[in-house]
């Protein structure tokens, strides 16, 4: 079974993501992330406290790159996905301005 990265892997992806989508998504209150079996699931903070799936990280070992998968609303899975660079995998700030890109529309700033 995939293992989650060392808690302080995890702290770090929080606080790059949560500072990366407070500068670039204002249309959300924060992000949420959970670690599970290898993957990190991002989810957006709505406002009145919607959360809104927005993609899966997996971990490969290595803290500024990770798998990439999009969640898609319209089955209510995540599928792994190719980023805007051409790549399957990148930067969490990638996998969050693509999905947040796809779900809220233009980033703001």
């Amino acid at each position: 079974m995939p293992k989650n990265p060392p808690e302080s892997m995890q702290h770090h992806l929080r606080q790059r993501l949560a500072a990366h989508a407070k500068e670039h998504w204002p249309q959300l209150n924060g992000v949420t992330v959970r670690f599970r079996t290898g993957f990190a699931y991002v989810d957006g903070q709505l406002p009145a406290q919607e959360q809104l799936p927005l993609c899966r990280l997996r971990f490969g070992g290595v803290l500024h790159t990770w798998g990439f998968a999009l969640y898609l609303a319209s089955s209510g899975r995540y599928e792994d996905s190719i980023l805007p660079s051409g790549l399957p995998s990148g930067s969490p700030e990638e996998a969050l301005d693509c999905a947040c890109t796809l779900y809220l529309g233009e980033p703001l700033t």
